[in-house]
């Protein structure tokens, strides 16, 4: 008899998954955000499998945690996500990017079920967020805000603003989570913009800031678990140290697969390579 997988092991699992589907729906569409994904995908497991309240069967129940992935382009390791918890039927995915489809590269809330924020230009998301928690202080709900955004996304202006203004309203139950993975489609961030210190930054507006391993699975749950619950409190900040590409060789910090294609030869090359690394707990 098989026990169940421990916490840990169940994210990771599920972080596996989010990199083969991003390789299958890449694949049906010609090309896709690989390495964004990657380096995303144990903190997009360990939300969604073991931190986010959540009801797949009623998609806007009040009461139900948000999350709002501002870097939108890696919607693409979301889907899998979103249709294995049971938001809609997987074999939807199939039609990835294709004329009539709802999933396109950035998600769109209005078309499937599980999305609240649609995204497209980087930098608007901190401040949606926001929104979302002082309204959820307002209706008295107790529900938290959780934004994801790219280290790039940090050159924007609006994010800035809205760590302020989080940091003056107090905004406890709004949690930025930072994907700081170097490398954004220009190069690297600390060339085209440096983004350090950026827990001295947002810890200026009054945040209260964790740093990690964004690959460490005990280590992602455990900042989750740190979080705290009070309204009318900091915000709060987690910063995962990520790398671009993980899991792949050929694409780890390498700013040529921001976006890119797997011929077919390859696309079964780097299949194998994941579920390799994944069984070593790479």
């Amino acid at each position: 008899m098989t026990s169940a997988p421990t916490p840990a092991e169940l994210v990771a699992q599920k972080a596996l998954m989010v990199r083969l589907e991003t390789l299958r729906l890449s694949r049906i569409a010609g090309a896709g955000h690989y390495s964004g994904t990657f380096s995303a995908a144990e903190l997009l497991a360990a939300l969604y499998y073991r931190q986010l309240r959540l009801d797949p069967a009623n998609p806007r129940w009040p009461e139900r945690d948000r999350f709002i992935l501002s870097k939108g382009h890696a919607a693409i390791g979301l889907y899998p996500i979103l249709a294995d918890l049971g938001y809609f039927d997987a074999s939807l995915l199939d039609s990835y990017t294709r004329l009539g489809s709802p999933f396109g590269d950035h998600p769109d809330m209005r078309k499937i079920p599980g999305i609240d924020f649609s995204s497209g230009s980087l930098g608007h998301g901190l401040s949606i967020g926001l929104g979302m928690a002082l309204a959820g202080r307002v209706s008295r709900r107790d529900y938290r805000v959780y934004v994801m955004v790219g280290d790039g996304e940090l050159a924007e202006g609006q994010v800035w603003e809205a760590a302020m203004a989080a940091g003056h309203f107090g905004a406890g139950r709004l949690v930025c989570l930072v994907d700081r993975n170097r490398l954004g489609i220009d190069g690297p961030t600390e060339d085209v913009m440096a983004a350090e210190p950026i827990e001295a930054r947002f810890a200026a507006f009054g945040w209260s800031c964790q740093r990690i391993d964004g690959h460490d699975v005990d280590a992602v749950l455990g900042a989750f678990e740190a979080l705290g619950d009070a309204d009318y409190a900091p915000p709060q900040l987690i910063v995962a140290d990520t790398v671009k590409g993980r899991g792949v060789a050929r694409m780890e910090n390498d700013v040529n697969w921001h976006v890119g294609n797997l011929g077919p030869e390859d696309y079964e090359d780097v299949r194998r390579e994941l579920i390799e690394g994944a069984s070593r707990g790479h």
